[in-house]
């Protein structure tokens, strides 16, 4: 369920800072809850149409743990959504009457703020404060003024911070017993900047960190409501003892993706000694030994006599000296879309923003004495391959006496003057480098690069950036040089081994350049899916491209290469995210080859195994060579004749089945795939004769064949989620449905499977009959004791007999399971 069926005007959302949650993202923050009281209190502030509690509520219900009462509490100051909000309310009491759960809850539409706040400011005559167990938020973001009346009613309470979703969690932390728990999503804002200062004190004064959770995406969590926020997820515990350890994981946001895990100190995330109490986020092991690099790093901006500051041009204040050429009187204006790789390219004619602005007692101000600089952009998406992206403005390059600087732009200078060549070249270089990004990346938590960022930054030492800056003589380097050079240079200057995480991500941003030649799409085009490459090349960091190899593999020891070659750790239930939103598309494809060992192996087998295809092998070993781009257009030429090659040696494999009107259906290799096509030869001709195949299920395609038009004669719809059985026959000379399971190993009709199928099945306008069917008597021996009374049993090697458990008729429906119109019509049959 997306809650947002009614929502108000996206004037009216912005005004309220409200941004609903989706399902998944709600499914994945109940599931962060450790253990909880029998008793569970829960708190939803800003409770939109429910979708936090209802999967709170959800999760609980399928854990079967302690819990045996939910007594739910939640604010939504929204009239327009309130109707929304109690109806989901009265699915969660549903949900919980199913598991055994009391549910009860109380639904307040006034301000969260003002009535928390004056019932925690101690009023003498006022009502004492509730208590929760549990908290699980998405609170509204918005700004809100030093003399407003959210901010007032705050310092009420002994709470300084300026935006709704920080105030919300300050009172909710509050509102927690000892042990308490609190999931929220949020923006990442909080965790650094002096702004939040006061907040991050308070919160982990008060609040144990146990788990953190970033998006690759910032668009992908909230994108329906056009939200470019980065936005985390965390799980904390009211207590005052912090972990030694916290999790963090990381997603694309994309229901259904994948989530990989590392485990950090807490020392790591929030630094001992560090005034401003920063919350550091590293994504990956890469990330932390960034800051252990950065760390040894002992210079600042000021003790290199450099300073850094925001470009002073802004164009609207100055709109009457701007010119989109220059001209007479004019001098150069930069702005980010005048970055050419390394260096400056100016001017830019096509470009939307002038290139211009004219030089005269009005504008000099803003303008600064032409020499060499370095410029920064200070906004990037976070889709961007850097977060810092840095080039040079040389005079040689753009000649003029003096040059403006456009808002977006951070300059380095000295004292206002430009910088030497050998350490503004050197600066660009650090900047540039893949280690500081980590680092930066880590350390902020917005997208924007300000000139206090840069600032805060640690820097090598004048030496050190000069020798760089001599050994490069033009700055247009590839990205892998740029890391070479200056992990050369740092780890000389610390006397340390180089970095190993620098090529480990050089190497997977390659693996994701190759996947993008490739021409897969933006899903097989991330992190996840271009670790599961490297891992099916057995290609480690160190390892050139020219000694990629073949092995056979299975998503777990996929998993397990990676972990221990990248050091990024995915989490076991990842397992078929990996396969359905890599793996498989790279089989589609003709990158991977599925069992090519036995690929009579069935599909589902616990023992599949992939590998990859010789001429994608032979084309692979070729990346970053002279011979790569004319070898990649030769393979994508010939792509769909390898391909068609597969799939023929693939069908080849396959199980043809052939149905009582004489078409044929092939289905995937191996496992109870033989035993389907013996129900549909054998079973139904002797037992159905002239019954209509309606359904057939496979392993690798559930609906392999579906009558949809015969379905829904007899008012049966079938959608995606159904656990549906594995064969269906309408035997319309008697009008009943038979119900197949095919079973090798697991999945006969028993108590519980039968009342599974009625409910499904409820709608039927023909009589129902369940069947188990077995291949032989020694695997039904297995099961005699689960099969469900008044079923069937089939067993192909005596085809021509049935096996009848109890009842009053053999092989009929059952007046349970016989449509109303029809009443006990059908008769014992022998």
């Amino acid at each position: 369920m997306k809650i947002a069926t009614a929502l108000p005007s996206r004037e009216r959302q912005e005004k309220l800072g409200q941004f609903f949650t989706v399902s998944p993202v709600a499914g994945f923050m109940a599931s962060l809850f450790g253990r909880l009281p029998q008793r569970v209190r829960l708190l939803d502030a800003g409770a939109g149409a429910g979708a936090l509690t209802k999967a709170f509520v959800s999760c609980c219900c399928k854990k079967n743990d302690d819990v045996r009462s939910i007594e739910a509490t939640l604010y939504e100051i929204d009239p327009a959504i309130l109707d929304a909000l109690s109806a989901t309310m009265q699915e969660c009491k549903r949900l919980c009457a199913e598991a055994g759960i009391r549910f009860s809850f109380n639904l307040h539409s006034s301000d969260f703020i003002q009535e928390m706040s004056e019932r925690l400011a101690c009023d003498l005559f006022g009502s004492a404060p509730p208590v929760f167990d549990a908290a699980i938020v998405n609170p509204p973001w918005r700004k809100i003024g030093a003399g407003s009346s959210e901010r007032r009613a705050l310092r009420s309470a002994g709470i300084e911070t300026g935006n709704l979703y920080t105030g919300f969690i300050a009172l909710i932390q509050r509102l927690l017993v000892p042990g308490g728990q609190l999931v929220a999503i949020t923006p990442r804002s909080f965790c650094n900047g002096p702004y939040f200062r006061p907040f991050r004190e308070d919160f982990l004064r008060d609040m144990e960190l146990r788990r953190l959770h970033v998006f690759e995406s910032r668009q992908a969590v909230f994108r329906d409501d056009g939200v470019l926020q980065e936005n985390i997820i965390f799980h904390a515990v009211k207590g005052r003892n912090q972990p030694r350890q916290v999790i963090v994981s990381s997603s694309s946001g994309t229901p259904g993706d994948s989530i990989s895990e590392a485990i950090f100190p807490f020392s790591e995330i929030v630094h001992l000694h560090d005034a401003g109490s920063f919350i550091h986020i590293p994504s990956s092991a890469s990330h932390s030994t960034a800051r252990e690099t950065m760390a040894g790093l002992g210079s600042s901006l000021a003790s290199l006599g450099v300073a850094v500051s925001t470009g002073r041009v802004v164009d609207f204040r100055l709109k009457e000296a701007l010119r989109q050429h220059p001209e007479h009187g004019t001098v150069p204006l930069l702005y980010p879309c005048h970055f050419n790789g390394g260096t400056v390219h100016w001017p830019k004619p096509e470009a939307r923003k002038p290139n211009a602005i004219l030089d005269n007692a009005t504008t000099r101000p803003w303008l600064v004495p032409s020499g060499i600089y370095l410029l920064t952009k200070r906004f990037t998406s976070k889709e961007e391959r850097r977060r810092l992206v840095a080039c040079l403005f040389n005079p040689d390059q753009v000649s003029a006496e003096r040059v403006g600087f456009e808002n977006h732009l951070n300059y380095f200078h000295a004292n206002g003057q430009g910088l030497d060549r050998d350490l503004a070249v050197g600066l660009y270089a650090f900047l540039n480098s893949t280690v500081v990004d980590q680092y930066f990346r880590r350390f902020s938590g917005h997208t924007q690069v300000n000139a206090t960022d840069l600032r805060t930054l640690s820097y090598p030492g004048g030496d050190t950036l000069r020798a760089m800056g001599r050994e490069i003589k033009t700055p247009d380097l590839m990205q892998e040089e740029i890391d070479r050079l200056v992990t050369r240079h740092l780890h000389a200057s610390l006397k340390k081994h180089p970095n190993p995480n620098v090529p480990a991500q050089q190497r997977l941003r390659e693996a994701i350049e190759i996947l993008t030649a490739l021409q897969f799409g933006p899903k097989q085009r991330n992190e996840t899916a271009a670790y599961t490459l490297l891992a099916l090349l057995d290609l480690r960091p160190d390892s050139p491209w020219a000694e990629a190899q073949a092995p056979l593999r299975g998503i777990t020891p996929v998993i397990d290469f990676i972990a221990t070659a990248y050091g990024v750790r995915y989490a076991p239930n990842t397992r078929e995210t990996i396969r359905d939103d890599a793996v498989k598309f790279f089989v589609e494809e003709g990158l991977l080859l599925r069992n090519p060992d036995n690929p009579g192996r069935p599909t589902n087998s616990g023992k599949t195994v992939y590998q990859i295809e010789p001429a994608a092998l032979a084309l692979l070993r070729k990346f970053g060579t002279s011979a790569w781009v004319s070898a990649l257009q030769r393979y994508l030429a010939s792509r769909e004749s390898l391909k068609s090659e597969i799939v023929r040696k693939r069908d080849l494999a396959r199980v043809p089945v052939t149905l009582p009107d004489g078409s044929q259906v092939a289905l995937s290799p191996g496992g109870q795939n033989p035993l389907i096509k013996a129900i549909i030869e054998h079973f139904s001709p002797t037992f159905a004769p002239g019954g209509v195949v309606l359904y057939i299920g496979d392993t690798e395609n559930k609906f392999v064949h579906m009558e949809k038009t015969g379905l829904k004669a007899l008012g049966i719809t079938l959608d995606s989620a159904a656990k549906v059985p594995d064969v269906i026959v309408h035997y319309a000379a008697k009008n009943w449905l038979l119900l197949i399971e095919a079973v090798t190993s697991a999945g006969p009709v028993d108590g519980k499977r039968r009342k599974e199928l009625k409910a499904l099945f409820e709608g039927s306008k023909a009589g129902l009959v369940f069947v188990t069917a077995f291949e032989t008597r020694r695997v039904m021996q297995k099961f005699i004791s689960q099969i469900a009374w008044e079923s069937e049993v089939w067993i192909a090697e005596d085809p021509g007999h049935m096996i009848h458990f109890n009842g009053e008729r053999f092989l009929g429906p059952y007046p349970d399971v016989v449509p109303k119109s029809r009443g006990l019509s059908a008769g014992k049959t022998g």
